[in-house]
């Protein structure tokens, strides 16, 4: 008897669909690739030809050069081979989906990563019911369970407005998260200029294009120390404690990062104000997801499988852990 998803293989670098001689978000160079979504550890250059959703082949273009890519909207279907692939909505970052491919009666749904609370800056999570189904597993664990996203918002508000004088220096990835935390504070009404660093106006620009509002964007390099005072500043991570932040006026230092819930972190990175927000579903979402979704199996991917293969098992749901590699922190 054929196992199921045996027209599937699994390697370190992606999965390979065999009837469809392509792979799923493969991390070396590969004549035919489907990519979930933009973030590096799903999505690189070098590709023969590249599958995605227009956002997704936008921005590979505006970080790998320009791509060999064949759009795929959400909700149309292509013909690979004897496959039949769509793309649905992941609700991760903007252009993100999940690949669902059907061969000769099984349903299979890569969900790349995905959320399943609402974010202004992406399409939502929509689930498809399928045979097996890939999940990440970044935060698959019980002590991961994200707050409302309004409320560590208003946090963020509520220390501007209490520090006039100063600046709040929030670190974000460049790519999903930054742009997802000027949303959210255009949502909650913050509609005064925000600063942000030279590194990410270009996919600022990209989101805009795509109609995601932001607002008024001001580069910290054109500004003066009075000028960002009771100001919000955008910059990634990797610039929260490099000298470019010397230029500003006595900065609070903010992180918004699903992994500022482990406190040791945010002591050893120098955050002040930790907020905790992520692109990537919680245990909550994670389970309740498989719960949702009821397939016949899951395969984990992209974290912490050891407890959500276990989480499965103990309800008789068949599940393993796939071996993968280019898991990217991305200080989500």
């Amino acid at each position: 008897m054929a196992r199921l998803g045996d027209w599937l293989e699994p390697h370190p670098h992606g999965i390979y669909v065999k009837p469809a001689d392509a792979w799923i978000d493969p991390s070396e160079p590969e004549p035919r690739a489907l990519v979930t979504h933009g973030h590096a550890d799903h999505a690189r250059g070098g590709h023969g030809a590249v599958w995605a959703t227009p956002e997704t082949l936008a921005i590979m273009d505006a970080r790998y050069g320009e791509q060999p890519g064949i759009p795929v909207a959400y909700g149309e279907s292509i013909r690979m081979g004897e496959v039949e692939v769509g793309f649905v909505p992941a609700g991760h970052v903007l252009g993100s989906a999940q690949i669902v491919l059907d061969y000769r009666g099984e349903r299979v749904v890569v969900s790349g990563d995905y959320k399943r609370r609402p974010d202004p800056t992406c399409t939502p999570f929509e689930p498809v019911k399928c045979d097996v189904f890939v999940t990440e597993a970044t935060f698959a664990l019980p002590v991961f369970r994200h707050p409302d996203t309004g409320d560590e918002i208003d946090k963020l508000i509520a220390r501007l407005h209490a520090n006039p004088d100063r600046c709040i220096l929030v670190g974000a990835y460049a790519l999903g998260k930054a742009q997802r935390v000027i949303a959210e504070l255009r949502d909650r009404g913050h509609e005064a200029p925000i600063y942000i660093h030279g590194a990410l106006q270009r996919l600022c620009d990209l989101y805009q294009e795509h109609g995601v509002r932001l607002g008024e964007l001001l580069p910290v390099a054109d500004a003066k120390k009075a000028d960002i005072a009771g100001h919000v500043v955008m910059c990634p991570p990797g610039a929260l404690n490099d000298r470019w932040s010397r230029r500003l006026p006595d900065p609070i230092t903010a992180m918004a990062s699903g992994w500022m819930r482990v406190r040791q972190r945010a002591v050893q990175k120098n955050i002040e104000l930790p907020l905790i927000l992520s692109d990537h579903a919680d245990w909550d979402e994670l389970t309740d997801t498989l719960t949702e979704i009821a397939p016949r199996e899951v395969w984990v991917t992209h974290g912490r499988e050891e407890a959500l293969v276990h989480w499965c098992e103990q309800r008789q749901m068949k599940a393993r852990a796939l071996a993968l590699v280019g898991f990217e922190d991305e200080d989500d």
